[in-house]
């Protein structure tokens, strides 16, 4: 790279320079105060940007001369590299321009910014899951458009590929075969003009009704700037590439509503009809419509319910049979709430009752929460639509109080394990399950069998060779029952001191995991955000918050039958999931342990003997 003028020079009214990488020339022009272009002759396949995470946001367009350039929000260094993002430019063009704004001339991004004809996305981050989804780089936030068909089921997802921090909501996709091993593919849907392409839905058209052919796939969303609509694009390559509807958008609130956001479309059979359901502040709204174009507002709920004040977003609306009886069906309303969960910031909670086309109506109390997960990062939790008789759910796996500073720079966000769900009935009550899919399984690789122990007020370490060497990636499960009250479970540890313990409090009736030291922790702010006491009695042990991260959460046994509790814990490199029973009990947390969590010590505290039994333990990979 060669500067052709000094830096004062540069502060003035033009600046040049010229940068050659494998192939192509950039030349840099002031084009007015603040802003300059970049005129790239025979462009390579992308142009690299310096990326630093504690800049403001500069803005970098694709300069084509038509209506549609749309600037991206890029966090371009001035300091100091963080890592790179691609920009991709115009395949076999003999010049791009790019127009860069907001970056002063004495930033080092005019030093690093450069040509190539490849990205690499080889995995560096440590805290990169091993078997969970995530994107090859940048940010993820909500899945989105979740989807079977032909064999295949797409994950898309809100997706930054100009950063690892939230911005330029796109649709990032993914493929997969088993629901565990997932490839990546190109951006599905890209920010536009309307602005953000923010969360939603896709359901296979079988008798094409949108009117563009049998069994197309169509893709609702949200189109996000100065307000909230809802648009649809349409596939008829199972997926691969959508076109926007030009028609859009096909929904606007009836009053103005500024945050109405994350449409879920489903086929309601007595109808005959389509039916959508969006996030309206702190309600959801139905909708009904023949075509899928023209929508027509059915009815709303939610005023009052669940946790409390909260914002509603990211519905789904799925019919499951209670117990598996298929004479008694029920509907299931997914409400994602922002803030509201009880260890704070974001979380999942559900309503059971009836549907008629018309209205939903709660089986339960206003006041009574229902929660899919106790965990703090689980969110923006949706179904897949044309499964058949399944209802399989996947996650995000992060809280919107923490998700833009965890400790990884590659990537940031990643989904939890896909879950299927069902109904089961305690008392007069209807509740969901939420157990991990069976297609997880085909992760196990080499498996351990522990003899049962039984441990009185004590400890006792497993053998390091049951999941020694799994690189922090294993399952481990086990019978666990207390004789008296008290506490007793597992650590997962690590050489570092590092540990993350999950274990049964018969006490206070619950299932407990804590991570206040599960290794780097300080990333969590402080707030006032705690939920715990006001929600139907639950109440956070105060001797564990620490920070927003650095905390236990817990789940009411009180979900659970009998004295003896069968526990399914996943581990990956940043997280742990727990099933109890069934996933009557599910907990979904991230950590971020300096080395992998490789021994486990089973405990029981004073006064306290617990029974180990049927210990398995395997080591998983993709």
């Amino acid at each position: 790279m060669k500067r052709l003028f000094a830096a004062a020079a540069l502060a003035a009214a033009c600046m040049v320079m010229a940068a050659c990488g494998r192939r192509g020339t950039i030349t840099v022009e002031c084009e007015s105060e603040g802003s300059d272009l970049l005129r790239i002759t025979n462009p390579a396949r992308y142009l690299l940007l310096p990326v630093e995470e504690a800049c403001g946001e500069a803005r970098v367009t694709l300069v084509t001369g038509g209506r549609d350039d749309v600037p991206m929000d890029v966090r371009l260094a001035h300091g100091e590299v963080d890592y790179f993002v691609p920009f991709e430019l115009p395949e076999d063009a003999e010049e791009a321009v790019v127009r860069v704004e907001g970056v002063e001339p004495d930033a080092i991004f005019w030093e690093h910014v450069s040509l190539s004809d490849s990205f690499d996305t080889e995995n560096t981050d440590i805290y990169r899951p091993l078997y969970h989804h995530t994107p090859s780089y940048g940010w993820m936030n909500d899945p989105n458009g979740l989807v079977y068909k032909d064999g295949e089921y797409h994950l898309y997802y809100q997706y930054n590929p100009y950063g690892s921090m939230w911005g330029n909501m796109h649709w990032g996709h993914s493929v997969s075969c088993d629901l565990v091993h997932w490839e990546p593919q190109p951006l599905a849907i890209g920010r536009d003009t309307m602005g953000h392409i923010f969360s939603g839905c896709a359901v296979v058209d079988r008798n094409g009704d949108a009117g563009f052919g049998r069994d197309a796939l169509i893709a609702f969303y949200t189109s996000a700037s100065d307000r909230q609509v809802q648009c649809m694009a349409y596939s008829t390559d199972n997926g691969r590439t959508f076109t926007k509807y030009e028609g859009n958008p096909v929904l606007t609130p009836f009053d103005g509503l500024r945050d109405f956001r994350d449409p879920k479309v489903f086929w309601y059979e007595p109808a005959q009809r389509w039916y959508m359901i969006v996030s309206a502040d702190r309600q959801m709204r139905f909708y009904s419509s023949r075509d899928m174009k023209q929508w027509k507002y059915v009815s709303a709920f939610g005023d009052g319910y669940g946790a409390q004040p909260s914002m509603f977003e990211c519905p789904d609306f799925v019919e499951l049979p209670v117990a598996g009886d298929e004479s008694n069906r029920k509907w299931v309303m997914i409400v994602n709430v922002n803030p509201g969960c009880m260890f704070g910031g974001s979380g999942t909670e559900y309503f059971v009752g009836e549907f008629d086309g018309r209205e939903f109506v709660c089986d339960s109390d206003p006041d009574k929460v229902k929660w899919l997960d106790y965990g703090k990062d689980h969110y923006a939790t949706v179904c897949f639509s044309n499964m058949g008789d399944r209802v399989v759910a996947v996650p995000w796996m992060s809280n919107w109080q923490y998700a833009n500073n965890t400790p990884s720079r590659q990537h940031r966000g990643a989904n939890a394990l896909p879950r299927e769900l069902s109904l089961y009935t305690m008392g007069d009550e209807t509740y969901v399950a939420a157990d991990v899919a069976k297609e997880v399984r085909k992760l196990r690789r080499r498996s351990s069998r522990v003899s049962d122990i039984t441990v009185e007020a004590g400890e006792r370490m497993l053998p390091e060779t049951v999941i020694g060497k799994s690189g922090g990636a294993f399952e481990i499960e086990m019978d666990v029952t207390l004789d008296d009250g008290g506490r007793a479970g597992l650590e997962l540890c690590n050489g570092a001191g590092e540990r993350t313990s999950i274990y049964l409090d018969i006490f206070n009736r619950r299932l407990v995991m804590d991570r206040s030291v599960s290794g780097v922790v300080d990333f969590g702010g402080y707030s006032d955000d705690i939920a715990a006491a006001t929600n139907n009695g639950f109440e956070m042990a105060p001797d564990h918050y620490q920070n927003d991260f650095a905390l236990a959460t817990w789940g009411p046994l009180a979900l659970c039958e009998g004295g003896t509790y069968h526990l399914d814990i996943f581990v990956d490199r940043c997280s742990v999931e727990v099933f109890v029973d069934g996933g009557r009990i599910a907990m979904t947390n991230l950590v971020f342990p300096t080395q992998p969590y490789d021994r486990v010590r089973l405990f029981a505290e004073e006064n306290t003997t617990a029974h180990f039994t049927g210990i398995k333990a395997y080591r998983l990979a993709l």
